[in-house]
């Protein structure tokens, strides 16, 4: 085990701290809406996301922080509000991890990096931009959380298992 640089320790530390405000992020907002996807589903990826990031802190003995983010994350008004900060939110986090990913060249770390980076863009934001649309523009249920809609199972059972 090779020792990291202080730049790739604050690499992983961005990122786990990142990963842990989204997830309590989302916690919070089915606190206060209940069980409403997207944020379910997503609020299940982050904490495999965190996983894996632990899995690199335990590879290099590195110290894992808590979380600080319960119950210090923004609450929103409305979910319609909570799925506009998750599209804003996602966006952020698609651009941090192409700043990280510049700081390292660990193939382990640019591996986790990358797939946490593709799940955000290409999962997560499209979900959120979903959630926003359908709030904004009258989806059947007028945003109230019942997002998933008819033929969203297969969609949901794809995004089990993932990062």
């Amino acid at each position: 085990m090779s020792v990291l640089s202080d730049s790739e320790l604050r690499v992983l530390l961005e990122a786990l701290d990142d990963e842990y405000k989204a997830w309590a992020t989302y916690d919070q907002v089915l606190a206060d809406f209940g069980e409403a996807r997207p944020f379910s589903n997503i609020r299940e990826a982050e904490a495999r996301h965190i996983q894996a990031l632990l899995g690199l802190f335990e590879r290099y003995g590195l110290a894992v922080p808590a979380n600080p983010w319960p119950g210090k994350v923004e609450r929103y008004a409305s979910l319609q509000a909570a799925c506009e900060a998750g599209v804003a939110a996602e966006i952020a986090n698609g651009d941090m991890y192409e700043r990280l990913l510049g700081q390292t060249q660990r193939t382990d770390i640019l591996t986790v990096l990358r797939k946490l980076q593709q799940a955000s863009r290409q999962r997560h934001l499209p979900a959120f931009q979903r959630c926003a649309q359908r709030g904004a523009g009258g989806g059947r249920d007028g945003g109230t959380g019942g997002i998933g809609g008819p033929g969203r199972g297969g969609q949901r059972a794809r995004h089990r298992g993932r990062v």
